[in-house]
């Protein structure tokens, strides 16, 4: 019998790969990419589409018309394709991010072949209801009211419009007249040009039977059009960093912002800046947290952190404060970054840093459905795998020399944006 009064040895870890996904393609043309993991026999199938606010040509119609895959086909209602799903124990969902439109099912195998005709033909022949549109439209506009009474949602929306410019497909809001504006014929136009077989890759994860790819093909195979690839041409906007404060004398507390503008995951120094950007507020244990939260206690939560798109990215400091704190806070999370540029991280502050993110990446890699996430990120950005082994040889030897570097490159307060919402 193990000694439960004894706790384990704490134990390095050594290895950390990302699986090699095996490929194949469907008749169409549509790449497809397997990981056959796990005990249990279920499946997840997660078609993604070049579909998202780079492709729109009018704004929001991206997000609506992934909202509305599942409300309804030229032969289905809305209810019945929920009662099939549910009928067979399934899950189906639409989420949808700046870059692209997603299709996730997940069921068990035994499952798949019945599940099959119902996907695709929410893939070719979505009915986007009227009736459902409307919906959407009053429901968000409601939402966002009720989020743009919220500190924290409005510093976010004023410092990604200020880092990219709100004629960016990343830096654009939307209000109530953008939802307005938004029509049926919108939404069919997004999904043609779009939801095709060159703009599509399929992620398969789980216990993959013999059959698995076949069944796939023989439903999704032909029927998706080949279409056009699309092409990203993204407006080149380039903005002086300003400070802007957004006075609400009923507050509570300030929210603050404070980003620059980086790059995408595959820029040189992303892997060291993922580290660096743990070490500032991306943990617990970081240095915002050591110094705002512990030691002066004025916040419940802050923290750093990097958004990642396919084509760009930001870094940005985020949290909310008394009223009072306000001033005295933002100059610590200047002084934190000046103290990272003028002198190197010790050794025992490193070390735990490197284990924090060694124990991250691992739970990346537990189970197929993560793998495929992992893997899934790595296609669509066009990164080769070998990019994830380089990440982890940088977290286990990146030197405190090379982190001071990088913020000294990154953490010049005068490229930082900084919005406050509040008093």
């Amino acid at each position: 019998m193990p000694d439960r009064t004894r706790a384990p040895k704490i134990q390095a870890i050594q290895q950390l790969t990302l699986p090699v996904p095996k490929q194949f393609q469907l008749d169409n043309g549509i790449p497809v990419y397997t990981i056959d993991m796990g005990t249990q026999d279920v499946l997840k199938v997660e078609f993604v589409f070049r579909a998202g606010r780079p492709f729109e040509d009018k704004e929001l119609v991206s997000r609506a018309t992934a909202e509305l895959l599942k409300e309804g086909t030229t032969q289905k209602t809305a209810a019945q394709i929920a009662e099939t799903i549910d009928f067979y124990g399934g899950s189906l969902s639409a989420p949808v991010n700046l870059d692209t439109s997603n299709v996730v099912l997940y069921c068990l195998n035994r499952h798949f072949e019945k599940l099959l005709p119902l996907l695709a033909e929410l893939l070719t022949s979505p009915a986007f209801p009227q009736k459902e549109l409307d919906s959407f439209i009053r429901n968000s506009q409601q939402r966002l009211q009720l989020d743009l009474s919220k500190n924290d949602v409005v510093a976010y929306r004023e410092i990604t419009e200020m880092i990219f410019g709100s004629e960016h497909p990343y830096g654009y809001n939307s209000n109530a007249n953008t939802y307005g504006a938004i029509e049926r014929d919108d939404l069919i136009r997004h999904f043609e040009k779009n939801f095709t077989a060159k703009n599509c890759r399929i992620f398969v994860s789980g216990r993959i039977h013999a059959n698995t790819i076949g069944l796939l093909n023989d439903y999704l195979g032909s029927v998706l059009p080949i279409g056009e690839a699309n092409q990203v041409k993204l407006p080149k906007t380039e903005h002086q960093p300003a400070h802007k404060k957004i006075s609400r004398p009923e507050a509570v507390q300030t929210a603050i912002r404070i980003g620059r503008r980086l790059f995408n995951r595959g820029h040189a120094d992303y892997p060291g800046m993922y580290v660096l950007n743990t070490v500032l507020g991306g943990y617990f244990g970081s240095r915002l947290m050591a110094n705002i939260r512990e030691e002066k206690g004025y916040t419940y939560n802050i923290f750093s952190t990097m958004d990642i798109m396919h084509h760009d990215g930001y870094f940005y400091i985020g949290t909310e404060v008394g009223n009072d704190f306000t001033e005295t806070t933002i100059n610590e999370i200047y002084r934190e970054m000046a103290v990272l540029a003028e002198k190197e991280i010790d050794a025992a502050e490193l070390e735990m840093v490197r284990s924090y993110l060694a124990g991250h990446l691992l739970t990346m890699l537990d189970g197929p459905f993560n793998i495929a996430d992992l893997v899934k990120m790595y296609v669509n950005r066009g990164i080769p795998f070998k990019a994830f082994d380089e990440l982890v040889h940088v977290i286990k030897t990146i030197e405190p020399s090379r982190l001071r570097q990088l913020a000294e490159k990154y953490f010049q307060k005068d490229d930082h944006w900084e919005v406050v919402v509040g008093v």
